[in-house]
């Protein structure tokens, strides 16, 4: 006959709140582990049960504590071992989770194995939605990960550029942006899709299948490179492709009068109208407001290059041309005329 705990973690894995609650009427502790030292909060965290983690919470689970191998390395940082419930719920992004544990009290800045925080977990994952939460709930956003990397170079190197306005919006010194704008330039020139494939055969050796894929979302692109074993992913790597963003926020932010031409460049060579890498040169762009930028984004306007002439239609409509009767609408790639836009858990 099973444990009371371990019909608690069987209940956990189902999702049966009402199990949970019975069992912790029953007296089985809201704390409590398994053989290995997983506690039930953990699990619940990472499998983003969100109510069944409120209840443990409810019920008295620190938030805090850390499962398997918790072993302290004698400084106090809480970095000896063990792996935190914030930071498994961080890795997958599972928000409302994240914001539960938050609420109980768990610290965002606690460091679990190897000096990894909640933040830079969500960060090296490009999970934009549960930074902003750790950031509202006071997570550090120059807090380095265990190797003095800040997390917005990290970002840029992910190519987040959600992440990267998130950090941002928090006010990061210039010592940390001109540190990603240099990660975020070598990104720009590199192949992003190579540079995974390279990663896995580095990892696993030669002679396996490597496949790739491009994953769209809001704003962006997700280069997915997995590898397979008998036609089955048995490994895989991912990398975002924001960094034209990126590049172009930083040097706004940082008073870098980027060459029209360059801005342009970046948009018809990492972008599509409207994603974050076209989006950010057109308001970079057409936030400078002079007339040198005005006639250029006219004579774009104007010229054969469908893209260009869409690049340059949406800069004159930042600047005002529209409402100016310059140009009648944005043109999209191919002369059609649109409406204006509205404005594995591994380190």
């Amino acid at each position: 006959m099973s444990t009371g705990v371990e019909r608690l973690f069987e209940a956990v894995h189902e999702g049966d709140e009402d199990a949970v609650v019975r069992l912790l009427r029953s007296g089985v502790p809201a704390g409590t582990a398994d053989e290995d030292g997983e506690t039930a909060l953990y699990r619940a965290a990472t499998d983003n049960r969100t109510g069944i983690v409120r209840l443990l919470l409810a019920a008295g689970a620190d938030p805090d504590r850390a499962s398997g191998d918790t072993e302290e390395d004698g400084d106090g940082d809480g970095d000896g071992g063990g792996d935190l419930p914030l930071c498994g719920a961080a890795v997958w992004d599972h928000e409302e989770t994240v914001r539960a544990l938050l609420a109980a009290g768990a610290r965002p800045d606690l460091r679990e194995a190897h000096g990894l925080t909640a933040l830079v977990w969500a960060v090296t994952r490009g999970n934009g939605r549960t930074v902003r939460a750790l950031l509202e709930f006071g997570a550090d956003p120059e807090l380095p990960d265990g190797h003095g990397v800040p997390p917005l170079v990290l970002a840029a190197r992910r190519g987040s550029w959600p992440v990267v306005r998130a950090l941002l919006d928090r006010g990061v010194g210039e010592t940390d942006r001109r540190a990603a704008l240099a990660e975020a330039h070598e990104w720009l020139i590199r192949d992003v899709e190579g540079e995974l494939r390279a990663g896995l055969v580095e990892a696993y050796g030669e002679g396996h299948e490597l496949v790739a894929r491009r994953v769209a979302e809001d704003g962006g692109t997700t280069v997915v490179v997995e590898l397979l074993r008998d036609g089955v992913p048995g490994a895989g790597a991912d990398r975002q492709t924001g960094h034209a963003a990126i590049a172009t926020a930083l040097e706004v932010s940082l008073g870098i009068r980027t060459p029209r031409a360059e801005l342009a460049a970046r948009a018809l060579r990492d972008g599509e109208r409207g994603n974050d890498n076209w989006r950010e040169p057109v308001l970079a762009l057409g936030g400078r407001g002079d007339e040198e930028t005005r006639a250029a984004a006219a004579e774009w306007a104007a010229g054969e290059d469908p893209a260009l002439r869409a690049f340059g239609a949406d800069v004159l409509e930042r600047l005002g041309a529209h409402a100016a009767g310059t140009v009648s609408a944005p043109v999209a790639p191919g002369g059609t005329r649109t409406p204006p836009e509205a404005g594995q858990r591994t380190p």
